[in-house]
């Protein structure tokens, strides 16, 4: 059974920071990825950064320079570091795992419950 789990909720202001973390148990395929997803009211959801094999990492390119994925395999654990905030990234970011798009919401098996980010 898996489960992630996210923390890091907060709410900053325009040029702040916070990082994210997902802790993520049970059995995940390693050769797939894991990334964080965002959905904000009215919007659909999209997605923010991916880690694959290799540590190989896709960032997209509104947060590209200012977010930064990365991962402790040694704790099951995923982070999204987010420097320079902007009101436009005022959204629920959701963990996900076991994925191949590395950005497409449709090719990931596990998600978390979801962690609300708000800058003002």
């Amino acid at each position: 059974h898996v489960q992630l789990v996210e923390s890091g909720e907060g709410s900053v202001q325009a040029g702040g920071s916070l990082r994210l973390s997902c802790r993520f148990s049970g059995r995940i395929t390693s050769t797939y990825c894991l990334a964080w997803f965002r959905q904000a009211p009215g919007k659909e959801r999209e997605g923010v950064a991916a880690i694959g094999t290799g540590d190989k990492t896709t960032h997209r390119a509104s947060v590209r320079g200012r977010f930064t994925i990365s991962r402790d395999s040694a704790k099951n654990t995923l982070y999204l570091q987010m420097n320079n905030l902007k009101p436009e990234d005022t959204a629920v970011y959701y963990c996900a795992a076991e994925g191949w798009g590395p950005l497409s919401a449709d090719t990931y098996n596990y998600w978390g419950q979801g962690t609300q980010v708000t800058v003002s």
